[in-house]
């Protein structure tokens, strides 16, 4: 279960959730109805076989927002409307106006829907309330936003915020290529990708590269700026950290897996529980060794 992206968003810290088990009671994911194109709501992290829509270790709350989406291709209501209006202007020797082909689309429409296949989804979250973080999984900030839209109607109220930086991520993430002292803990890694300093200019991505070589020396000479780079943080975890504040390809490394498989417990419940005690702890430190670096913004009241 461990995550692989995270899209980080700040609460203040004095936000009180303790509602929050009952909030989320009262919007299950529900399945998607006949007529509808999809369904979301919230599921039990650790697995249909709980009840539980919220789970719990320390300072930490893992929390899983699920969908039901209709896959209904455009091309085929396209491809079947087009049939229906050549039916109608071989039969009335007219084709139908545009109010009536809108009206035969949303009638096929309707007519498809309920024989379209069901594609489920599932989006994790973590609620750190010790830094007052919301991290969900995913790279991308549309489906983030979607999770933390899904709390805030929940709730009521989310004032969860996009993280920001008091500083340009770009200048950090440049500097540390270039031979500035990293944070402790941080090592480099063997991929980043470097722009021109003008957004349409080049764009130079490398893995599998010493990034202290000359190649890379020469590119950031030629005046290009950092704004992705892969990282290690305390032989634990390694990640690429992007301008846009999103950690990427987070993977767990063997030496703290290895914690895991120290134990002796009988059920997946228990192992994902262990897991998630595992992942938060070692997210909320990268998220400390993070913050101070590039000046992330606070949002307390």
């Amino acid at each position: 279960m461990f995550f692989r992206n995270l899209t980080l968003f700040r609460f203040p810290t004095s936000l009180d959730l303790a509602a929050l088990d009952d909030a989320l009671a009262a919007q299950p994911l529900k399945p998607v109805g006949p007529l509808e194109l999809s369904s979301r709501g919230f599921v039990a992290p650790l697995g249909r076989d709980t009840e539980a829509l919220a789970h719990r270790v320390p300072d930490a709350i893992w929390v899983a927002v699920g969908g039901e989406d209709r896959l209904l291709p455009s091309a085929v209501v396209n491809d079947m409307l087009a049939r229906k209006l050549d039916e109608l202007e071989e039969r009335e020797g007219r084709r139908p106006g545009g109010r009536a082909r809108k009206r035969l689309k949303d009638d096929l429409v309707h007519e498809l829907l309920p024989r379209a296949f069901v594609r489920p989804t599932r989006t994790d979250a973590m609620i750190d309330l010790r830094n007052g973080l919301c991290i969900v999984d995913s790279s991308s900030r549309k489906s983030a936003e979607a999770v933390v839209s899904q709390l805030r109607e929940a709730l009521g109220s989310f004032p969860a915020l996009p993280l920001n930086a008091e500083v340009a991520p770009r200048s950090v993430l440049t500097g540390w290529i270039a031979g500035e002292t990293l944070p402790d803990g941080l090592t480099l890694g063997e991929e980043c990708e470097m722009k021109d300093a003008n957004d349409k200019g080049a764009v130079v991505k490398c893995q599998r590269q010493d990034l202290g070589s000359d190649e890379i020396t020469h590119h950031l000479e030629a005046g290009k700026q950092v704004t992705r780079l892969a990282l290690t943080l305390d032989d634990h975890v390694s990640f690429v950290l992007g301008e846009d504040l999103v950690v990427r390809k987070l993977k767990f490394l063997d030496g703290v897996v290895d914690q895991l498989d120290s134990g002796d417990r009988a059920d997946q419940r228990a192992e994902l529980d262990a897991q998630f005690a595992l992942m938060s702890a070692e997210v909320r430190r990268l998220f400390e060794v993070l913050e101070p670096a590039l000046k992330l913004s606070r949002v307390d009241a």
